[in-house]
Order: C-alpha cells, then structure tokens, then sequence
C-alpha cells in the first residue's frame, strides 16, 4: 500500500449488521419452513421494490411516529423518495396497480425493510420481514386464517409452547368512545396501551396521565388524559387482563349501548367458531383484549404470537386487519389483512431454542488434494459426487498438507472427507474420513496426527464404490 493511499476503515454504519455464513444459512432454513407452511395454504409469493415514492408510505393511518422513521431522500429525476419500513405499505400499491388481480389476493413476501430507530442490543435499523396477506375480503373468516396459519407456523417449526393471542380495534374504539376520548386522540392512547406486556400496567396508566421516568432516567411525556378517563381504561383492563371464560360477555356489559364495541365482540365470537372448526388447538390461540398493537392503519381484528419460554422476545408473529390501506391509491373499498414475522428476532429465538441446528458450510464432503498434479482428478471426483445429489467442496487453498485440510474441513462442520494420492489413483481407490466421529474422538486424544490415523474414523475403498459408502456413511451419522 502506498502511503498516498488511505487506508479505508473495516467499520459498520451504525445500526446495520453483517450476517456471517452460519448465521445465514440458519436464516434460510427458517425461511424455507416458513415459507413451506404458507404456501400449503395457498399464498403467493410477491416481490416489490424496496424504494417506494414517499407518499406511498407517507400515509396518513401510519401514525406521525412511523413517518419519522422513514430513510428518505430526493432521488433521480427530482422525486422523493424512502425505503420501505414494512411491507405492507408496498402491497397496498401493488394491489390498486393490478386491478387484473384475482381477488381475493393471497401473498407472502420476504424482504428487507429499514427503520430509522434507536439502535440497541437485538435491535437494528435493517431487519428482514416474513408477511402473509389476504387482500380483497372483509369475512373474518380470512382473519381467523390468518391466526390459523400463524399455528400452524409454530406447530411446523417445532415450537411446542407458544399463545397466538388475538384481540379486536373495533372493542378498543368502543372502549374510547365509552370513556369520551376523541376520534384523534384515541391512536395516541393505542399505542401507550400497546406497551401493557412491554412495561407493565403501572407505567402504561402514567403515561395516560402526567408521563413517567423510564428505566433509562428519561423524562417520557404523558397523554395527561383527565382521571375519569383514565378510570374508564382501567375498569376495561381489569377484566381484559383476565382469562375468565365469559369475558367477551364482561366486556360486552361494560360496553353495552358502544354499537361498534359490540360488531367486534361479535367478530371475536365468529373467529372463534372459525378456528374450532379449523382443529385449531384452543390452548395455543385464545381471546386477549389487551392486545392492542400500535399502528394506526388496523381497523378489525389484531393478533400476536408469544414464545411462552423467551416472553423476554415480546411478539414474533403479528398483524392484523386493515380496510383502508389500498383505498388510498385506488378509491375503491378494498379491504385486507395479514401477519408479520421478525425474522431477525425469531431466528434468535429458534437457535436459542435449539430449533435449528447452526452450520457454517451446505457441503456434505470436501475432496482433499495433496497431489496438485492430480487437480483434473480431483475435479472430476467432485463432478461424480454432485451428479449422485452430494453436495461438494475441492479444497483449493495453498496448503498440501491433509491435516490442515481435514482442520479447515472441521472449521466449517463438513462431514466427510475424500483423500486421494498418487497412490491411490493408480490402485482406483479413495480413502473416505468420518470427520464428525474424528471430532468426538479428538476430546480423548490429545495428539491431532492420533485421531487422523485412527482405524474407526477411516476407510480406504474402490473408488467405484465411493459413492454408496459416502451415502451410507452420511446417512449413518444423520440417524
């Protein structure tokens, strides 16, 4: 490097991170069965930009917090522009552009999205988002898929403990109208009340009223709502906060002469039925009023999911109903609704619930080459080994020396190992390494060169034969 050359700092923009092969990998399996479960249940995959106008996500039911958290600049041709912060925005836009759509419209769609957020531990300004949406149909019945599907998700990946807990805004909007909070100041409340699981019912009701000091030492501001208000809020949360089986039936009393409080009890009383009807196992997805979730565009029913051994990761799976997102570009009623999946912070929830076993290479086997002479060859058995369904690495870096091949072979959890010298060309034989049996041996041996030479771990046999020993050895050490 020359001392005119600046030397160019290997640093991250704060916010944003890097995502190493192993945890790459991970994050692609988890996607896979995902995306398995949705498309079982007939949801098309989707893909849209992610720059989008700014007054495509500048919507107005997005709530002035949203619209804060907008990367956005001037683009080409004088435009304004923003990433994306959710997904949903995007589709919306899709949906009114492609009036030859089948309706309804039944998507998923993994994709990026950025926030302009605080960064913190577990929290970054760029995740990876995982929807599922129905577009074009105001019957519950699709919601009550939604939380259907949102289960079976779970179920299919192996989480045995886990709530899909579901509530509706139309009860929260009677519950405003019932304790005389107004039309625009009722979004402000939903969202103080959308943090009851996150800090507790005591700093929830403060926050309604004068604010209070977070953790942190911060001042955060208070919605100062009178104290016959607030009153309302926290007779509706001493029976929301319950699981008494007549709740529906409290909350209906409480909000009695509220039509559109009683059109969402009624929607949660059909969602029910729906998700009986479904085999959907009741102790997994049940009624919770106090789910509020924050955004202002949710017109219907809203749903989350917990992980009940990590409640630390608050809601991994959520969404809800929305009727007006697409109205907006196209005029025409268009209702929808969906979930979301943080894939970002469910793949640490799945590694940290051994749901998913890290690797840090796809290879089965890796084909060694001490003889550079022999590359041709070497090249050539890989070539046999993918045409069979192996997946294949030829090492290719400077080292001839096999044990510090076989070490990087460990390094990235690779299985197998192929050894073939001159000597065995010319006898058309290979020698095929257990590499993962050689790793629990090597606990035992304290010299390397032992374990490598060890009868156990080793085979040398024709080469015709290479590839149904490897087989039966990697279906051995699946078993």
């Amino acid at each position: 490097m020359s001392d005119k050359t600046k030397r160019v700092p290997a640093a991250l923009v704060k916010g944003f991170r890097d995502f190493p092969p192993e945890e790459e990998i991970a994050r692609r399996e988890l996607i896979e069965r995902i995306r398995g479960v949705f498309e079982k249940f007939g949801f098309l995959p989707l893909q849209t930009p992610a720059l989008e106008h700014l007054t495509t996500l500048l919507g107005a039911d997005y709530g002035s917090e949203n619209r804060q958290q907008i990367f956005n600049f001037v683009g080409p041709e004088d435009t304004e522009i923003g990433l994306r912060f959710d997904l949903t925005a995007s589709l919306a836009r899709f949906v009114a552009a492609n009036r030859e759509l089948p309706i309804p419209f039944r998507r998923y769609q993994v994709a990026p999205v950025w926030r302009v957020d605080k960064p913190g531990p577990g929290r970054y300004r760029e995740f990876l988002q995982f929807d599922i949406d129905i577009v074009g149909t105001s019957l519950v019945a699709a919601d009550a898929e939604i939380i259907a599907v949102m289960a079976e998700t779970m179920s299919c990946l192996g989480i045995e403990r886990y709530e899909v807990r579901y509530s509706n805004r139309k009860v929260l909007n009677g519950l405003a109208e019932y304790a005389g909070i107004s039309q625009g100041a009722a979004g402000d409340v939903f969202r103080v009340l959308d943090k009851l699981e996150k800090q507790g019912r005591e700093a929830v009701i403060l926050e309604l009223g004068p604010g209070r000091v977070d953790k942190s030492g911060d001042r955060i501001a208070g919605l100062s709502l009178p104290k016959e208000q607030i009153s309302c809020i926290e007779r509706f949360l001493n029976i929301a906060e319950t699981s008494h089986p007549n709740q529906l039936d409290q909350v209906s009393g409480l909000l009695s002469g509220v039509p559109v409080a009683k059109q969402g009890l009624d929607e949660l009383r059909e969602i029910d039925l729906f998700l009986e009807g479904m085999g959907v196992d009741r102790a997994k997805a049940r009624v919770d009023l106090s789910v509020v979730r924050g955004l202002g565009y949710y017109t219907g029913p809203v749903f989350e999911t917990v992980l009940l051994d990590l409640p630390e990761y608050g809601s991994v799976f959520s969404g809800g109903r929305y009727d007006h997102l697409v109205s907006r570009f196209s005029g025409q009623p268009t209702p929808g609704t969906g979930s979301s999946i943080g894939v970002d912070r469910f793949l640490a929830a799945a590694l940290k619930l051994q749901m998913i076993s890290p690797r840090k290479s796809f290879a089965d086997v890796i084909v060694t080459t001490m003889d550079r002479g022999r590359m041709a060859d070497y090249f050539g058995m890989a070539s046999e080994l993918r045409a069979s369904g192996l997946r294949v690495e030829v090492f290719l870096g400077d080292t001839r020396r096999i044990p510090k091949q076989l070490q990087y072979a460990d390094r990235l959890g690779i299985p197998v190992a192929v050894i073939c010298g001159s000597d065995e060309f010319d006898r058309g034989e290979v020698t095929v390494k257990d590499l993962l049996a050689g790793q629990k041996q090597s606990h035992d041996v304290k010299e390397r060169d032992e374990w490598l030479k060890a009868e156990n771990i080793q085979v040398t046999v024709p080469r015709k034969e290479m590839i149904s020993h490897i087989k039966s050895l990697l279906s051995r050490q699946q078993g």
